[in-house]
């Protein structure tokens, strides 16, 4: 009776170290998951914020000029604001096919 309990002590141990390296490496897992997203998002954000800082300063610029080709500054703003008032219809029309996919996007980095 003893050896059969005296080869269950070591059999458990092995089964918590076992667990316990499984746990690490599903922490690590989840770090190199979390870290890969961040980075993405964060240097996605660093580049637009770029991006949207050129299209501002370019927009004024534009709208400048069209104001100056039509004879009123004012107008060119006009001009330049109902381009984007299209986009934004636009946008609203594709919003839920544009969010499934980012949806989608999310979801298959996660679970790679």
């Amino acid at each position: 009776m003893e050896s059969i309990f005296g080869n269950i002590g070591p059999l458990f141990q092995r089964i918590e170290q076992y667990s316990n390296t499984r746990l690490e490496i599903l922490k690590y897992k989840t770090i190199e998951k979390m870290s890969y997203l961040l980075s993405g998002y964060i240097s996605r954000f660093v580049l637009l914020t770029t991006v949207l800082v050129f299209v501002l300063t370019l927009n004024v610029g534009v709208s400048l000029w069209l104001g100056e080709l039509l004879g009123k500054i004012y107008a060119g703003f006009l001009v330049v604001a109902a381009i984007y008032g299209v986009l934004v219809v636009v946008l609203m029309l594709i919003h839920t096919r544009l969010k499934n996919r980012i949806n989608d996007t999310i979801i298959s980095q996660m679970l790679n």
